[in-house]
């Protein structure tokens, strides 16, 4: 009793330091974002595009919807009408966002030209609350601009002649997308001001944001047109799925500008320098060394004792986190073939044996040959493309390319038991090399979320270049002496082993 006490006294003390301190944090950042919206709102070059934006630009909108929907109806396709005012509502939110990022883009190199910096460096608060106050003056002015258009344009669809009558949910997804993205778009784009030396080098990098949401912005469109659940009370399944993804992007972009956020450098770096000589020095010094001194490794077997292994207990968590997106992933395919509206109609065209017959005919030297060179190429390539997008999303891409194959087995093994199949072919098929294939994918999957994602928090005493830097040398390391062999090892078995395996599991001999 007495020690149950005394944790619920302990409890209670530490809250309300860690909200306190939460307090006094945001209170002190609000003072930099008081003067930082009162200044944009004072300034007509930024007043005009968003008055313009808000109240004119959803009208020019609206009379396209409106004559689009006729034109359509005339040919009897009404249903392209209707759908393409939500998408138009989307745009409408979009565009006071990319015009008014330059706010963002000038946050700090802007202010840092204008030699109006060094006294708001100078104040006594933390850099967390220099930039979260900075980051949340960027994110209102936009934010204000494309609510008040949406708000305009859907009045005049609903006041006006068209007399639009939408699913309420689906009101809330364009506008909770519209907001995550605005938020994604801000925080990268104060990331890049305060990383950058001047306000061309910030514009010029702005295109990285801008092009990445216009092309999802053209995504969403596709699904707007074709969802099969766009009429849902609950929304779009897949707008959710892009809500929740955006929302951890943002989270991870708040974190990575916080944690990179330096006053002294910032006021100290004047010219922006690219020796890409050094780099890959620095890097190849990395994936040779074995130890914390930097010495090489003087032999293979040491280079994978001292190099390789500690390369991957660095990656340790992330092939954790890999495995649990796998079998969710495994488990959302076989969930989703157990719905009526995706299950497949298999219809029994031979026995076993006489599948097992025809697949015989197809075993020979130059057809093994040429599938183990294809296996090989197409996880090869299929794990870069995850490392490389990886980089750039902060691990994020490593997570969506690779399990996709899981959902797919999933989905099949779920058919094959409804149609009454003993699956021990499937697993024959499956198990023979993916002893090997599976946890080598894993283990390049894991090395490359942890590349994209070191930079959301380096190791202690490491600026993010040398953590990145780090972090790519384990990731060549790991590719080299594991990940490579392992794919030649399991596309050897995949083309030469595993089809004999099916074979002997049909019934074939």
């Amino acid at each position: 009793m007495a020690s149950a006490a005394v944790k619920t006294v302990n409890t209670g003390t530490i809250r309300p330091g860690v909200w306190a301190q939460f307090r006094w944090t945001m209170s002190n950042a609000l003072i930099i974002t008081r003067r930082e919206v009162r200044d944009s709102f004072r300034d007509w070059r930024i007043i005009a595009p968003i008055v313009i934006l808000t109240f004119l630009f959803p009208f020019l909108a609206q009379f396209v919807a409106g004559q689009f929907v006729n034109y359509v109806t005339g040919f009897g396709a009404e249903l392209i009408g209707e759908r393409t005012i939500p998408f138009l509502l989307m745009v409408v939110g979009f565009f006071p966002i990319s015009i008014s990022l330059v706010i963002a883009l000038e946050t700090f190199v802007g202010e840092k030209e204008r030699r109006s910096l060094e006294p708001l460096l100078s104040t006594p608060l933390t850099n967390t609350e220099l930039y979260i106050g900075k980051t949340l003056a960027a994110m209102i002015p936009p934010l204000v601009s494309s609510f008040g258009g949406m708000a305009v344009y859907m009045g005049s669809l609903v006041f006006g002649e068209l007399g639009w009558r939408p699913q309420p949910m689906l009101i809330v997804q364009i506008v909770t997308l519209t907001t995550v993205q605005a938020l994604v778009m801000v925080t990268g784009a104060v990331v890049v001001s305060s990383q950058t030396t001047s306000t061309r080098a910030a514009n010029l990098l702005a295109s990285f944001i801008i092009i990445p949401m216009t092309l999802l912005i053209q995504g969403e469109s596709a699904i707007m047109f074709l969802a099969p659940d766009a009429e849902s009370s609950t929304g779009i399944g897949a707008l959710w799925a892009i809500i929740l993804g955006m929302v951890v992007v943002v989270t991870l972009l708040l974190r990575v500008g916080n944690s990179i956020f330096n006053r002294e450098e910032l006021l100290g770096r004047t010219i922006d320098q690219l020796n890409l000589k050094s780099a890959v020095r620095r890097i190849w010094r990395h994936m040779r060394m074995v130890d914390a001194t930097g010495r090489p490794a003087r032999s293979l077997v040491e280079w994978y004792r001292g190099g390789v292994f500690a390369s991957l207990g660095r990656v340790k968590t992330a092939a954790w986190i890999t495995i649990a997106v796998f079998l969710l992933a495994l488990a959302a395919g076989f969930a989703l073939g157990q719905t009526p509206e995706w299950r497949l109609t298999l219809v029994a065209t031979g026995s076993l044996s006489e599948t097992a017959t025809n697949l015989g005919q197809y075993m020979n030297i130059s057809t093994q040959l040429g599938g183990f060179r294809f296996i090989l190429w197409q996880n090869a390539r299929i794990l870069l493309a995850a490392t490389l997008l990886a980089m750039f999303s902060f691990g994020v891409a490593a997570l969506v390319l690779t399990p996709a194959v899981y959902v797919v087995l999933g989905y099949l093994f779920s058919q094959v038991l409804l149609s009454g199949v003993n699956p021990t072919f499937m697993f024959a098929g499956v198990l023979t090399h993916g002893i090997v294939e599976i946890p080598v994918i894993v283990i390049a999957t894991a090395a490359a979320l942890y590349l994209g994602a070191v930079v959301t928090k380096p190791p202690k005493g490491m600026t993010v270049g040398q953590a990145w830097t780090a972090a790519l040398g384990d990731t060549i390391r790991i590719g080299i002496g594991v990940v490579l062999p392992g794919l030649v090892l399991a596309a050897a078995i995949e083309a030469y082993i595993t089809p004999r395996v099916v074979l002997l599991a049909l019934g074939g001999g």
